[in-house]
């Protein structure tokens, strides 16, 4: 292919906050300086036709070279590849990112350090009720505190530290049937972590986010942020990570392990850039822009 000339940048329609537009407007800035028209597409707006030759319901105009897909909006990313259109990140890697049981399985098998995690069973809706005695093999396995995380979730929310047995069985009954893990607490990084901006297999930015007041350290949660070097371990960790899940960029977390050892917490294919701009004065999307040029030329 030749050099990209027009791109799409698509969100979720339904969303509201600043923050998912924001995105969208910062890849756009980004295209238009390397000679890119990006065209800020809402998920809504395009309506996938299975078997149809054209593959979408909408107006006719030029397809893109590429798309940015900052949604999870898994079926119509898929939809958008049947038509041989190249998206960053891929389908199969937001899904794997989007589902933190299967992020954690990708994970492991390519022997990341993860927290020890302990998948929780699929319960049906209208079912029996939650058959707590299950859960008391993780108990013995992985004892109080621990990390009771739901399987879908952003901005460290249906994140959980649980301290007692009562408050696991509270827990996991107001869960109900969806998926989550239970993990291994993590002590030495209570309120701190690494957030390091991978794109085409380098590290772009980096920082330290800390917070006196909560177990987690997110900036939506009111954490505080540094810029911070990694070390040559923690960076390589972060780059394998996003390329296991199979990411062209991605926002990794990593956890402080107990002898200071890097462990993976999370790998984010739709992260936010903002912060990390604010943090450090990177703009991640003129990084992303970059790689996507490179690819695609």
């Amino acid at each position: 292919m030749a050099t990209p000339k027009l791109g799409w940048v698509i969100y979720n329609g339904h969303l509201g906050g600043k923050k998912f537009l924001d995105f969208a407007e910062w890849m756009q800035r980004a295209a238009k300086a390397q000679q890119i028209d990006m065209k800020i597409i809402k998920n809504n707006a395009l309506l996938g036709v299975v078997g149809s030759a054209n593959g979408l319901l909408k107006e006719a105009e030029d397809m893109p070279d590429f798309v940015v897909f900052s949604d999870k909006d898994i079926p119509l990313a898929q939809q958008l590849e049947t038509l041989g259109i190249p998206l960053f990140n891929s389908s199969k890697s937001i899904a794997l990112c989007d589902n933190k049981i299967l992020m954690y399985q990708a994970l492991a098998a390519a022997g990341i350090a993860i927290p020890k995690t302990v998948i929780a069973p699929k319960i049906f809706p209208g079912t029996l009720p939650v058959q707590l005695d299950t859960f008391e093999p993780v108990i013995a396995e992985l004892g109080f505190p621990m990390i009771v995380k739901e399987a879908f979730g952003s901005f460290g929310e249906q994140v959980y530290l649980i301290q007692t047995k009562e408050q696991l069985h509270k827990k996991i009954k107001e869960i109900g049937t969806a998926p989550f893990v239970l993990q291994e607490y993590i002590h030495t990084s209570h309120g701190r972590d690494i957030r390091i901006n991978v794109v085409g297999g380098k590290v772009v930015a980096s920082m330290i986010r800390l917070s006196d007041t909560d177990f987690r350290a997110n900036v939506s949660r009111g954490g505080s942020m540094q810029p911070y070097t990694p070390s040559e371990k923690e960076a390589e960790l972060a780059i394998a990570a996003a390329h296991t899940v199979g990411t062209n960029f991605a926002g990794v977390d990593l956890l402080f392990g107990p002898h200071g050892e890097p462990i993976v917490c999370e790998v984010n294919s739709n992260a936010h850039i903002r912060s990390i701009f604010d943090c450090t004065g990177v703009d991640v999307s003129d990084a992303i822009i970059s790689h996507i040029k490179e690819i695609l030329s």
